[in-house]
């Protein structure tokens, strides 16, 4: 990971939200969402928009055709135990219509991005579709857990 911390950053503004994104997730009663994305020529890592998603369908319809993206997602469910369950999970969404030089890009940071947001696990996507899945991969994981 040094090598990547070197190559890809962060600005103290960007931290600080990635910061507080989790922290105030974890209290939320619906799922929130935020994409970030990576500046090709200054290899800064930030947030695309200013939004917060706590919808699935609007989030999927600004994920872009041929651009990866990651998105950071805490999805509040309730377990089939009555138990409340908030995974905190990074969505790696890399379309197979984008070109290699973008993939080596996004490919290279996702380690740096998933330990710098503290985030438990990565799923990978490669369609906005499978967002609307998102919900039962995340119950199914935390029931073969034993949550």
């Amino acid at each position: 990971m040094a090598s990547e911390a070197r190559l890809y950053t962060f600005s103290q503004e960007t931290r600080d939200k990635l910061r507080k994104f989790r922290l105030g997730t974890s209290r939320a009663k619906d799922a929130q969402a935020v994409i970030y994305q990576i500046d090709k020529k200054s290899l800064e890592i930030s947030q695309a928009d200013a939004e917060v998603y706590n919808n699935m369908q609007k989030l999927a319809d600004k994920l872009p055709d041929n651009s990866p993206r990651y998105v950071l997602l805490s999805y509040p469910l309730e377990l089939s135990t009555g138990r409340l369950y908030v995974p905190y999970v990074m969505i790696y969404y890399l379309p197979a219509t984008c070109n290699s030089e973008m993939k080596m890009l996004y490919a290279g940071a996702k380690e740096l991005l998933r330990n710098t947001a503290e985030v438990g696990r990565i799923i990978e996507m490669d369609s906005p579709e499978q967002l609307e899945e998102i919900e039962d991969r995340l119950r199914e994981d935390a029931e073969s857990k034993g949550y």
